[in-house]
């Protein structure tokens, strides 16, 4: 589990906003980007070419 501590000072390598951890805790999501940073092995893979586009929200 990534501990509050660091996610307050970790922030999207695309555009330096703020990430949210997933609820299921196994990745952080940037709102403004639409990114997905996975989480393996409890480490952060904050690189943009590793991100992964947000599903589009078919019901908005």
């Amino acid at each position: 589990m990534i501990k509050q501590e660091l996610l307050d000072i970790i922030a999207c390598p695309k555009c330096k906003g703020k990430v949210q951890l997933t609820e299921q805790e196994d990745g952080l999501i940037c709102n403004s980007c639409k990114l997905l940073y996975e989480i393996r092995d409890n480490i952060p893979i904050m690189l943009i070419d590793e991100a992964k586009p947000l599903e589009q929200d078919s019901t908005s």
